[in-house]
């Protein structure tokens, strides 16, 4: 699950100055929401790091201030994935991006734009708006990520020779086991980590 973040709001303000008796609405705009961004990390192999995190949240826009400032923008949230990572959307089946090169960038989420503050709607006839926009609303999405596997290392034998068996116990693998021949009938892909190297 990943969400953007939300705009901020535009502020309702007017400027207070000693001898400055009418002095306009000058009330700032919000900031920007943060965008999720997944970014190709060459050094990551595996999607072992989304087993026990599945929610990234990036940040919101800060509302506008007094003296037409502008509300501090969020930062936009990256997250690291492997190369050769196919992203859905889990809802609609979509295929949203296929991340092969190094560093390359997909926007998953875009942030809210930020509000307006008042100043914007000051016209001749309306000098003191008491009028601002809300920030735009984050947007949200459920991810599926597939990584297309390349193995580092294959094991190939005769049947019941304990191939299944070797790779249950070196990677953890739920794999078939069973006293009689064919008994895994597809390629079965197991990871282990063996002195902070991941095959």
């Amino acid at each position: 699950y990943v969400s953007s973040g939300r705009g901020g709001d535009g502020m309702v303000h007017f400027h207070r100055e000693k001898y400055v008796p009418r002095g306009g609405p000058d009330g700032g705009d919000g900031g920007h929401g943060g965008d999720v961004v997944l970014e190709v990390l060459p050094t990551l192999n595996t999607l072992q790091a989304f087993r026990h995190k599945t929610r990234y949240l990036a940040g919101e826009g800060r509302k506008g201030g007094p003296n037409n400032m502008t509300g501090r923008s969020a930062d936009d949230l990256v997250i690291p994935v492997p190369p050769g990572c196919l992203v859905f959307d889990a809802d609609s089946g979509e295929l949203l991006g296929d991340l092969v090169e190094p560093y390359q960038r997909l926007v998953v989420c875009k942030g809210g734009r930020g509000g307006r503050g008042n100043q914007h709607f000051a016209t001749a006839r309306m000098q003191a708006p008491r009028t601002a926009e809300k920030g735009e609303p984050a947007e949200e999405k459920n991810l599926r990520l597939e990584l297309k596997l390349i193995a580092d290392i294959g094991i190939v034998g005769v049947p019941n020779a304990g191939k299944s068996a070797l790779v249950r116990a070196l990677t953890g693998l739920a794999t078939e086991v069973a006293a009689y021949p064919f008994t895994t009938t597809i390629p079965q892909a197991g990871m282990m980590e063996f002195e902070d190297i991941q095959i």
